[in-house]
């Protein structure tokens, strides 16, 4: 007997319906009185493959954009068709008035709850697809964000091939934002790995997706969490069955470190180990860990994000009393 829906259509529209609800119900919407500083955003790649900027030129002004890569490599990789014709297709999927807007409003919310965050210096460039499963890079000193735009060109992108789809599904324009604010939600709270009970990892990874709706109120669920509509659907059809299951097979306390990879880490589904799984969204924990936190949130509003952050994940679990109801 399946414990898991499949949505149907008419379904999904409820479910739609329900979603934005839900999002309305938990909003994190603040009045920015004091906004972070203007984000100087500078597409490096644009200057690297234009043959009449000197290569002194360039490396003078971005010397640490070079590297251990050779002079004679570096400039011949200025000329290289295959990859100009990269850099050329992925800016033109960006947007970059539209993508600094949306980072200054990111870091403005930051700073909100934050008040010592200062605007990184975002540098937008093309690593020829060398970087694309890890196309953000921070440096804490200098405080600069490097974003890989060859790593954001959407997925069934020709140049993707051979790359797992669900990779790919987070590798959109719209994946830019969330995936910056989740960097910087990870570093503000840093996973430390002192204790390997599932809720623990629950917890933390529903800590981060709480950042995530404080500094991206507007910004849809699923695009915080990395996951299609559809999967966002799913888990959210589900969620009750996903809450019992992990009960009924008394996961919540488990400390069975195989439970991150079948609940916690990216892939292509969650392994229930039953027949619903390639049906399945991948990440349930987070998405579960998600709702723990937002029902704490419901329960007691008048609880300070810096205080919430610091709270034992089973505390957390214990005061929220989250007990989504199975559909009869």
């Amino acid at each position: 007997m399946k414990i898991f829906r499949i949505a149907a259509l008419s379904c999904l529209l409820v479910l739609s319906l329900n979603s934005c609800k839900k999002e309305q119900e938990t909003e994190w919407k603040v009045e920015i009185k004091n906004p972070a500083e203007k984000v100087e955003m500078t597409d490096i790649s644009k200057e690297f493959y234009d043959q009449n900027i000197p290569l002194e030129q360039f490396t003078a002004k971005f010397p640490w954009f070079q590297g251990t890569v050779p002079d004679e490599d570096f400039g011949k990789r200025r000329a290289n068709a295959q990859e100009i014709k990269i850099y050329k297709e992925a800016i033109g999927k960006i947007d970059q008035k539209k993508l600094q807007n949306e980072l200054q409003d990111l870091f403005s919310h930051i700073k909100f709850y934050f008040p010592k965050f200062k605007s990184p210096k975002v540098f937008l460039f093309s690593s020829a697809l060398q970087m694309i499963q890890d196309p953000l890079l921070y440096d804490e000193e200098t405080n600069f964000l490097f974003i890989d735009i060859s790593g954001f060109m959407g997925d069934k992108n020709a140049n993707y091939k051979g790359l797992e789809m669900y990779f790919q599904k987070s590798m959109n324009p719209s994946n830019i934002v969330p995936k910056v604010s989740r960097m910087f939600a990870e570093n503000i709270v840093p996973y430390k790995g002192d204790s390997q009970k599932f809720i623990d990892l629950m917890v933390y990874n529903g800590k981060i997706m709480i950042l995530q709706d404080a500094f991206l109120p507007e910004t849809p669920d699923y695009l915080k969490m990395d996951y299609t509509k559809a999967q966002y659907d799913w888990s959210s059809a589900n969620e009750a069955n996903i809450y019992n299951y992990f009960v009924e097979n008394n996961l919540i306390f488990g400390d069975d470190h195989r439970l991150a990879e079948r609940f916690i880490a990216p892939g292509p589904f969650s392994k229930f180990y039953t027949e619903i799984d390639n049906n399945s969204s991948p990440m349930v924990g987070i998405f579960t860990g998600w709702q723990i936190c937002r029902e704490y949130f419901k329960k007691k509003p008048e609880t300070k994000l810096l205080d919430f952050l610091k709270m034992d994940a089973t505390q957390i679990f214990n005061e929220a009393g989250y007990k989504p109801k199975l559909e009869e």
